[in-house]
């Protein structure tokens, strides 16, 4: 896997967020292969379905300096999952747009971690990018992650279910989108 000179690592009390490593993919192919892990997702993914997928996300880091990055306990290292910031590719009355985003192992669920990273991502999002919103999407019936994210402050979009929005620190922004 390719190394970033302008690449940003993120850590918070208990985590690490840092670029993607050779030694991420059979985890993150083990994760993406879980069904209960990808319940929300349109199915497993396949090992090599998983390694392009953290290909990609690693390409971006090094591209920008940020985006999906791999996450670990800093005790261990052990690579659980993945935790960050990315443009969807899609297009909706939402996009263009910053989401926050997770995706962890099973073991490390319901230990705190996703919210978090997830709390050191949306810090850096409004104060080293100055983004003015971030959102999260997930179906109504993602009960988990729609925890997360009233954890984080985060707001429902009262247009759609699909769309739930943060502002920086003490700011409310007004725009409200919807998903066609």
């Amino acid at each position: 896997m390719q190394a970033s000179i302008h690449m940003i690592e993120l850590s918070s009390p208990r985590l690490r967020l840092r670029q993607w490593r050779e030694s991420d993919l059979a985890p993150f192919a083990a994760l993406n292969a879980d069904p209960q892990v990808m319940e929300f997702m349109p199915g497993c993914l396949t090992a090599a379905e998983s390694d392009a997928l953290a290909r990609r996300f690693e390409t971006e880091i090094a591209r920008q300096g940020w985006g999906l990055w791999a996450a670990e306990p800093r005790a261990s290292g052990a690579f659980i999952g993945y935790v960050g910031l990315c443009a969807p590719t899609f297009e909706a009355h939402s996009t263009p747009c910053v989401e926050i985003g997770w995706r962890l192992a099973r073991a490390s669920w319901g230990q705190g971690f996703a919210t978090e990273a997830a709390r050191e991502c949306l810090r850096f999002a409004f104060e080293s990018l100055a983004l003015s919103e971030v959102v999260s999407f997930t179906v109504p019936r993602n009960r988990r992650s729609r925890a997360v994210m009233e954890r984080l402050g985060m707001r429902h979009d009262a247009v759609t279910t699909s769309i739930i929005r943060a502002w920086p620190w003490g700011t409310r922004c007004a725009a409200t989108c919807s998903i066609a």
